[in-house]
C-alpha cells in the first residue's frame, strides 16, 4: 500500500500555505487602567446623595427654578393667587388665638388688634364667623317665622332667599370693602396688607352673632337698640385699629376713617332691616 509514504504535514513547511496563528494571550486589565463610572465627583449628584435612590436634586433645581425674568417666573406669580397652598399659612391657628381674637373684637376700644395680629394674620377665624353668621341668620329666621304662623295658623313657606341673601351680603362684605380699602391706601401710599385687612373685617363682625340671637326680641325699639349698639361696637373696633396706620396719609386721614366708620355703621342698619325684623 500507499500509505506508507505519506508524511505528517504538521511537521513541515509547505511553500504557499499560511501558518498556524496560535491562540492570543490572556488579556487582562490592570486595576490603575479601570474608571467608574459615573466618575465619582458627579456620582452623588446624578445618585442625589450616598446611596440615594430618589430624583435628581440638583437637576430637580435647575429644572424646577424659573430662569430670572422669563414668562415663566412671572406667571407663576399671578398662579400663586390662585394656589390653596398659598392659604394654607393662614388657616394654620391654634383655637386659642381665635378664641384671643374673638374677645379683643368685643373690647372696641383696645385698638390694639392690629400690632397683635401684625405677624400672624389669619383667615380661619373670619371664614367660620362668617359662615356662622349665616347659619345664624338663616336657623333664627326660619324658626321664628315658623313659629309666629303656627301661632297664627297661617300656612308657613320656607324662604331660602334669605340664606343666600345672608351669604352674598357676609361674604361680600368682608372680601370686597377689605379690598377697596386696600386700593385706596395704596394709592396714598399707607403701608397696608391685604390679609390683615381681610382678618380685621372679618373679626369685626362676631359681634353680629349675639345681636342677632337677640333680635327675637317682639319690640321693634329694642330691637335698633341692638343693632345700633352692635354697629357702633363693629364700626370702632376698625376704625380705632386702622387709624394708627392711616395717619401717614396726611390730612385726608380722617376722611377715610370717617368713611370706615359710618360703612360699618350702614352694615348694621342693612341687617336691622333685612335680618333684625322677626317677629313672633
Amino acid at each position: 500500500m500507499m500509505s506508507g509514504h505519506y508524511t505528517s504535514i504538521e511537521n513541515q513547511k509547505v511553500s504557499g500555505s499560511v501558518p498556524a496563528v496560535p491562540d492570543p494571550p490572556p488579556f487582562k486589565f490592570s486595576d490603575s487602567n479601570l474608571q467608574t463610572f459615573p466618575p465619582s465627583g458627579t456620582q452623588a449628584k446624578i445618585g442625589g446623595g450616598t446611596g440615594g435612590s430618589g430624583p435628581p436634586r440638583e437637576v430637580d433645581d435647575t429644572f424646577s427654578k424659573p430662569v430670572s425674568g422669563s414668562d415663566e417666573s412671572q406667571q407663576s406669580g399671578w398662579f400663586q393667587a390662585f394656589s390653596l397652598a398659598t392659604y394654607k399659612p393662614y388657616f394654620d391657628i391654634d383655637t386659642v388665638d381665635v378664641l384671643e381674637r374673638i374677645k379683643d373684637s368685643l373690647y372696641p376700644f383696645n385698638g390694639a388688634f392690629n400690632e397683635k395680629t401684625a405677624s400672624n394674620p389669619d383667615l380661619y377665624g373670619p371664614f367660620w364667623i362668617c359662615t356662622t353668621l349665616i347659619f345664624v341668620a338663616a336657623s333664627i329666621g326660619t324658626f321664628v317665622t315658623y313659629i309666629s304662623h303656627k301661632l297664627k295658623h297661617q300656612e308657613w313657606n320656607y324662604d331660602i332667599n334669605l340664606v343666600t341673601w345672608s351669604a352674598g351680603l357676609f361674604y361680600g362684605y368682608v372680601t370686597f370693602v377689605p379690598l377697596g380699602l386696600y386700593i385706596i391706601l395704596k394709592y396714598f401710599s399707607v403701608p397696608s396688607g391685604l390679609v390683615q385687612l381681610l382678618c380685621l373685617y372679618g373679626y369685626s363682625l362676631f359681634v353680629f352673632i349675639p345681636a342677632l340671637c337677640l333680635s327675637v326680641v317682639p319690640w321693634e325699639i329694642v330691637r335698633w337698640v341692638i343693632a345700633g349698639v352692635a354697629g357702633f361696637m363693629s364700626a370702632t373696633f376698625v376704625a380705632l385699629n386702622l387709624r394708627a396706620h392711616i395717619l401717614s396719609a396726611g390730612e385726608r386721614w380722617f376722611l377715610i376713617v370717617a368713611g370706615i366708620f359710618l360703612l360699618q355703621l350702614a352694615l348694621s342698619v342693612a341687617l336691622k332691616v333685612y335680618l333684625f325684623k322677626i317677629t313672633v
